[in-house]
């Protein structure tokens, strides 16, 4: 592994919050626990989910900024566990116009354990918002944030690793990164490797003719490394772990071991999944944002998994 690599799952922060402290917690092994005392002893840094609106005025999950720093960040800097603060996601967006205004957000959240900022890209984002979240990051790397680690996450299908298998979207976040002429250095493209839709756009399995993720995730990173020239050094991946939003589509076990083996031998930068609760037992079926719907991994089946395979 290179020296910057990380592995942090995603923890939605709405999902089994304790809403009387704002204290992010989980039901994953059967009780409601402060997330800091279910992470494994080898998990050391989580990424926190998803901090949407502006940089002026965030909300996560409708809770205030002020009610999650003040429940959560001394408790991870007690714990010695880091986090990422994500922003965006499948169901909000995130804008900042200002540098100083991104340098206020940065501000409230800033601690020992302070990783970076992931901008998880998905919708309703217009050009002119993706160029001011890039000239933030910029501007930040320049200046008092240069310590931080900045990743944009992004859709991707998987189906060929020589052309582009980026949205229009993705497209147009690349294309401003590389206009901004800022390098790689502390910058990182996340791609979600899950929910291809249909096997036309993965790599499929000779066994079981759906998605094969293991090969999927590779084959994702490959495209992203020879169509726009990121080098596997800034290339995270982030799978859903268990069954996917399309049924047919399930991240294993197997996948795991296939997918960090690819990402130890091309020295990427990361690994993350979807999602922290996700993670305990329940049979095949629709997503669910509690269980694997899997239900062979057993309760944190998959962050163990993880763990053992990336040491």
């Amino acid at each position: 592994m290179h020296a910057g690599f990380i592995f942090s799952p995603y923890k939605d922060v709405g999902i089994n919050m304790d809403w009387n402290s704002s204290t992010i917690s989980t039901l994953v092994t059967g009780t409601q626990r402060p997330i800091t005392q279910v992470m494994p002893s080898g998990l050391q840094v989580l990424t926190w989910a998803f901090a949407t609106g502006t940089c002026d005025s965030e909300s996560w999950a409708g809770v205030t900024p002020s009610s999650l720093i003040s429940a959560n960040v001394n408790a991870f800097v007690n714990a010695g566990k880091k986090y990422i603060i994500s922003t965006g996601g499948a169901a909000g967006a995130f804008r900042c116009d200002t540098d100083s205004g991104f340098s206020s957000f940065l501000s409230r959240y800033k601690s020992s354990s302070l990783v970076g900022v992931d901008f998880d890209i998905e919708n309703s984002m217009s050009q002119s918002d993706i160029t001011s979240l890039v000239q933030r990051v910029k501007t930040a790397r320049a200046g008092a944030y240069s310590n931080l680690r900045y990743s944009f996450t992004l859709a991707t299908l998987a189906s060929a690793t020589t052309s582009n298998q980026l949205n229009s979207l993705g497209t147009m976040v690349m294309n401003t990164i590389k206009g901004a002429q800022m390098g790689w250095n502390g910058i990182y493209i996340n791609l979600m490797v899950m929910d291809y839709g249909s096997t036309s756009n993965c790599a499929v399995s000779s066994s079981t003719w759906q998605c094969d993720m293991g090969q999927s995730a590779i084959n994702a990173a490959k495209a992203l490394n020879s169509t726009w020239g990121v080098p596997f050094s800034s290339i995270e991946l982030t799978p859903m772990i268990g069954g996917n939003d399309v049924t047919t589509e399930t991240f294993t076990l197997q996948d795991v071991t296939t997918m960090v083996n690819f990402v130890k031998q091309s020295g990427l930068a990361g690994v993350h999944y979807w999602s922290f609760d996700r993670d305990v037992d329940c049979p095949p079926g629709f997503a669910s944002s509690t269980c694997n719907t899997y239900g062979q991994a057993g309760t944190l089946g998959f962050v163990n998994a993880f763990l053992s395979a990336l040491k």
